[in-house]
């Protein structure tokens, strides 16, 4: 089985360790509830989806989309491709948090 295998090899720090503010924080939480079985944060190689590592150190997505928040925003609630929208799901204030957690990427 994956998990108890460590298939994923995903590294886990704490918060702290990342140096998270409150709101990257919350954000993570969304991220670790909503994202995180479909999408890696850390490591380049891809999922179910595409990696999100240095997601915003990028001009375009794999899709060819501009990486802004604007971009990201309309992507997380409206969904894309394989991806389910999520604007039904998360409040404003959750896509905010996850917004800046993936600044941290």
């Amino acid at each position: 089985m994956c998990l108890l295998a460590g298939c994923s090899n995903e590294p886990h720090k704490t918060d702290a360790e990342l140096g998270l503010n409150a709101q990257q924080a919350r954000g993570r939480r969304v991220w670790e509830h909503r994202c995180q079985e479909c999408h890696f944060a850390y490591i380049s190689r891809n999922l179910r989806g595409p990696s999100l590592q240095h997601l915003y150190q990028k001009q375009y997505m794999t899709s060819g989309i501009p990486v802004n928040d604007e971009r990201v925003r309309d992507i997380i609630n409206l969904g894309r491709s394989k991806m389910p929208a999520f604007g039904r799901v998360l409040t404003s204030e959750q896509v905010d948090d996850l917004l800046a957690y993936l600044h941290t990427l």
